[in-house]
């Protein structure tokens, strides 16, 4: 099966935010994203609410709920005792655990899963517990250590931060590197019984060599550049060229 597409809609939220007004309005792009092909839905509510907003989740379960029940709600950020309420108030099918500090601008790293182990077993059996699908943010080193780390914490999933691959666009050898690296973690996490995501800053151009790499790839996540792309295609459009992207016939 091709990797599904979820749309992250925190830089159309941050645009939103540049004026106390409801244009760009959120949920309706998520709508014309769902209509187009996207299968789920992507947010990241930070604790200063500078793209998202926590008036924002309740408006964006209604709209998967009533007209896209197929679809996925996945909400990803740190696990403060204020996240894990927004999320069991908000019911998403899956919870993405980052290890972001509040004061990051963007994910940047994978967690620590010998240091933060403890902790996530913690957290991952309370939110599996009220019937969300749990996946942790991990670095594609290509190694098969953290992988067993991320299992024992009882996740069902996690997506591979792929940044590097993406800062990379303008030197082929070292993309081709960091594909391979990724493809070694996510072969390693299949081996384990995990199933892989993917994220962060991915393309249109670069998103192929990845699915190639990775066949058994479930979901990307995407934000930043399919919202750039949609300045230019329109959001509709844009997502078919993303779902096309990741082998999906669309």
């Amino acid at each position: 099966m091709p990797a599904k597409l979820s749309v992250n809609l925190n830089a159309i939220a941050m645009l939103r935010n540049r004026r106390d007004l409801p244009w760009p309005d959120v949920a309706d792009l998520g709508r014309i994203a769902l209509r187009a092909g996207a299968s789920g839905l992507t947010v990241h509510p930070r604790p200063d609410q500078r793209h998202i907003r926590f008036s924002d989740l309740p408006i964006l379960r209604a709209l998967i709920d009533d007209e896209f029940p197929a679809a996925e709600f996945n909400i990803e950020g740190y696990p403060t005792e204020d996240f894990l309420a927004l999320c069991e108030a908000t019911e998403p099918e899956q919870v993405t655990l980052v290890p972001d500090d509040p004061s990051q601008a963007t994910s940047d790293h994978g967690w620590d899963l010998v240091k933060h182990q403890e902790f996530l077993k913690s957290v991952v059996d309370r939110l599996r517990s009220k019937g969300m699908r749990v996946s942790l943010f991990v670095d594609g080193e290509g190694l098969a250590g953290p992988m067993k780390l991320a299992r024992a914490t009882g996740a069902e999933r996690v997506e591979l931060y792929t940044g590097p691959y993406g800062g990379c666009y303008d030197n082929p050898e070292e993309a081709a590197r960091q594909v391979d690296l990724l493809g070694l973690t996510a072969d390693a996490a299949k081996a384990e019984g995990l199933a892989v995501n993917a994220g962060h800053d991915l393309t249109v151009a670069n998103l192929p060599a990845l699915v190639r790499r990775i066949p058994h790839l479930a979901e990307v996540s995407i934000g930043h550049g399919l919202t750039a792309d949609a300045l230019e295609y329109g959001m509709a459009e844009t997502v078919r060229r993303f779902c096309r992207a990741c082998g999906q016939s669309i």
